[in-house]
């Protein structure tokens, strides 16, 4: 991060069943690069698939004026337990549509056509921008490195985040 960027206050969501804080590689990789970044771990934590505790704890930073972005993992597959995208989506006042079609964009040139199983999408809620990552590390790897450390830099020129969320 130079000097002239905004520093962000960010939490991160992993959706798991199965993950504890010793196993979830794709929040910790999350945390380490939003750190690397520049940016401040506001809160981390990791939940249940289940879409009323998703909306419990995501609505709670929504609220929290501190918090500028949140960066979720997991649970936007197919099976019967990804509730991620019917949990969240109708909290956004606006959509991101344009996330989760670069999103898959990118994952396409990495995994081929089993990216159209990927709902990654993002949307903006009370001045809080939510990303909503798939769970495989790989997924987060290419969402942060791909999409996210760049619009989340405020000197990324033609355009960024960072105006939406702050002053």
């Amino acid at each position: 991060m130079n000097s002239e960027n905004t520093r962000l206050n960010i939490a991160v969501l992993t959706v798991s069943d199965t993950r504890t804080e010793e196993t979830d590689s794709s929040g910790r990789y999350l945390v380490e690069a939003i750190t690397e970044a520049g940016h401040h771990i506001v809160e981390k934590a990791i939940v249940i698939d289940d879409k009323y505790k998703l909306r419990e704890i995501v609505s709670r930073w929504i609220a929290d004026e501190q918090i500028q972005v949140v960066v979720s993992t997991g649970g936007t597959g197919f099976t019967g337990r990804d509730t991620t995208p019917e949990a969240l989506s109708v909290l956004f006042d606006k959509s991101i549509e344009g996330f989760g079609e670069l999103f898959r964009h990118i994952s396409y040139q990495e995994i081929g056509t089993s990216t159209v199983q990927s709902r990654a999408f993002g949307g903006i809620a009370n001045r809080t921008a939510i990303f909503c990552l798939p769970g495989s590390t790989g997924a987060c790897k290419t969402g942060w490195n791909g999409i996210l450390k760049e619009q989340l830099d405020s000197t990324h020129k033609p355009c960024n985040f960072v105006g939406h969320l702050t002053s």
